[in-house]
């Protein structure tokens, strides 16, 4: 029996994504627990506060549509059963909460770059998950530092 029945993946497309892919892969194995993945699009209107004088609806559809294609090659080489995988648009720490809670998740796995703000272990994104989860959080280490 595993410790967790449901982890989400929460997953940011940087460079660094295969450590964190290749550590969970290994996690969900051994604990044999559902897993599903999550990446959250932060809207450019959140980025230009809404003042940009120009459409900016084909560049968010492309926005998904490359968050989409990666998220769909991370789950192949996860080479472990993803129950789902969703990719929204929104506040980050906001959604990755939202999905959690609604999708019963006990354990979210972030990656942590511990390169921003005042937590050294932390960067900014993961802290903000870890402070608002109703659930567990793991960050995993990722970076050239390793």
């Amino acid at each position: 029996m595993s410790l967790y029945n449901h982890i989400l993946l929460a997953i940011d497309l940087s460079e660094d994504t295969d450590q964190l892919i290749n550590k969970v892969k290994l996690l969900a194995q051994s604990s044999e627990t559902e897993l599903s993945m999550i990446h959250v699009i932060e809207p450019l209107s959140f980025a230009y506060g809404g003042d940009v004088p120009m459409d900016l609806t084909a560049i968010q559809t492309q926005l998904d549509e490359h968050a989409q294609s990666k998220m769909a090659s991370y789950r192949k080489q996860l080479e472990y059963p993803v129950k789902q995988c969703h990719v929204v648009s929104g506040h980050t720490e906001t959604e990755i909460h939202r999905v959690a809670d609604e999708n019963q998740c006990d354990l979210i796995i972030v990656g942590s770059h511990g390169r921003h703000g005042l937590a050294l272990l932390l960067g900014s994104t993961a802290n903000g998950i870890l402070h608002g989860a109703k659930c567990d959080v793991l960050a995993i280490r990722v970076g050239s530092e390793k």
